[in-house]
């Protein structure tokens, strides 16, 4: 088991899990938890692919993939949530770097590399992942799937999304985009949807605090089904993308995607 590693920067403490899918456990700002708690929530990577695979089957050229249907009938969220992961470094010491690596392999049919990398300052945090291949080239997927808590304390108020898109993807009774889209509908949602300038979200506890989420990533599934919790979650590409809008890892151009979360504090209740 390895230890959990802490990160802090003024008033913002972060704790990541290297062991748990190299997920990050806790968020708290002046003490206050953003990130709903326990061992499937926080905020955990999604690679080598995002959101639900159709059938669990991917294709690549003439070949055809099958990976386990751990929420059937799909594959979901990749498997680096479910990997330990091995600490690469902490920059210079100073308690607000980390990053961690875990080499891609079975039941991924291609052999790779994944490093993440956690860089917290006093009033942001960016998260960037890589993938890179170790010999043939291949289609994969990256991005970050956080629980932000709906409420921050017992007696805050919900959480408010702001954002706007220029699509969404339609969405088939089974959850997948069927590969039309259509204008932004209201929520709830357990949605994808485009951003071509870039990911720009802004989650607003009333009288607390703000959060906003950009990535130069293009896509964005907003999930805010659930009463504990609401998901924004950057993205390479959409649900089932694999087989839909790959983007290919060479020896020579890795996968890279990076996003940031920014806050402020609002007039109120701490934080």
């Amino acid at each position: 088991m390895s230890e959990l590693t802490r990160l802090t920067a003024g008033d913002a403490e972060l704790t990541i899990n290297p062991d748990n899918g190299c997920r990050i456990e806790s968020l708290r700002i002046a003490g206050t938890e953003l990130l709903r708690q326990g061992e499937r929530y926080g905020c955990f990577p999604m690679v080598p692919w995002c959101g639900r695979i159709e059938d669990g089957r991917f294709r690549d050229g003439a070949e055809v993939h099958q990976m386990p249907l751990n929420s059937p009938p799909f594959a979901i969220h990749g498997t680096g949530r479910d990997t330990v992961w091995k600490a690469a470094r902490t920059a210079d010491g100073d308690g607000r770097t980390a990053a961690f690596t875990y080499e891609l392999g079975d039941p991924w049919p291609y052999a790779g590399r994944v490093t993440q990398l956690f860089e917290l300052t006093e009033d942001g945090l960016t998260l960037s992942l890589g993938v890179e291949t170790h010999a043939d080239s291949f289609p994969a997927q990256a991005g970050w799937h956080p629980w932000f808590n709906r409420t921050l304390g017992e007696d805050g108020k919900e959480v408010r999304l702001d954002f706007t898109a220029d699509w969404q993807e339609e969405r088939g009774a089974d959850h997948l985009p069927t590969g039309r889209r259509i204008g932004p509908t209201p929520g709830p949602w357990d949605d994808c949807f485009g951003m071509p300038g870039g990911v720009d979200v802004t989650l607003t506890w009333p009288e607390q605090l703000e959060l906003t989420v950009t990535s130069r990533a293009e896509w964005v599934v907003i999930y805010d089904e659930q009463a504990e919790a609401v998901c924004v979650e950057p993205q390479s590409g959409p649900p089932n993308g694999l087989n839909t809008h790959p983007t290919y890892v060479t020896p020579i151009e890795p996968l890279e995607i990076a996003a940031t979360w920014a806050w402020r504090r609002l007039g109120g209740t701490a934080p």
